[in-house]
């Protein structure tokens, strides 16, 4: 008996160390690459405000507005060129993704159009969701295309919940997640007149 209580003590002690060694390199390996992906990800987000924006020579301090509903505020990235705002970045984002959360940039010029987007992140299935990046700004095919189109005027949803665009072809829920994140954006971009507060809170 003293021999089996010995070899599950043995086993015990043994799990616990592997464990901790465990446990520590995770914490080491986190601990060693988390200011290179923070660094990879801010440096995706500047380029994709130079993408999405129209010609501009400068920007200008970062706001947040508040989102509508109880989420995540937006980040907004005022454009200027000659000392006037050409148009607005703003990190937009949804969380009714069919894999979740998706985060994409949005350009808007100075009249409310759509400049460009950039799909920031997404968990979306592979030739189906994630043609997302295109498929919404296909010049050839002008029911896909939201580029230089406006929110306060268009539709922002797939035809077949009454607007104006066509879903990506077996991804109705990831296409309505999308176009949800774009009128967020839209929101946003209204309220930016009256958000010089809000970019100190």
């Amino acid at each position: 008996m003293a021999k089996r209580e010995s070899t599950f003590i043995n086993m015990v002690v043994t799990l616990f160390a592997v464990t901790f060694i465990a446990a520590a390199a995770l914490g080491f390996v986190y601990d060693y690459t988390k200011d290179a992906i923070e660094l990879s990800k801010m440096k995706a987000q500047s380029e994709a405000i130079r993408k999405v924006l129209p010609e501009f020579e400068e920007l200008g301090q970062p706001l947040k507005i508040a989102a509508p509903s109880k989420g995540d505020s937006l980040e907004v990235f005022p454009a200027y060129k000659n000392g006037l705002r050409t148009g607005l970045a703003i990190k937009s984002y949804t969380n009714n993704g069919f894999s979740g959360y998706i985060s994409v940039m949005v350009g808007f010029d100075s009249t409310g159009n759509i400049s460009g987007y950039e799909v920031l992140e997404h968990a979306e299935t592979p030739g189906l969701g994630s043609k997302m990046g295109a498929w919404f700004s296909n010049s050839d095919k002008p029911d896909q295309n939201v580029i230089g189109k406006n929110p306060g005027s268009h539709q922002f949803k797939v035809k077949k919940d009454g607007g104006d665009f066509d879903a990506i072809t077996a991804s109705t829920i990831t296409s309505r997640a999308f176009l949800e994140a774009l009128v967020l954006a839209y929101d946003a971009y209204e309220k930016s007149d009256n958000a010089g507060s809000a970019g100190n809170q």
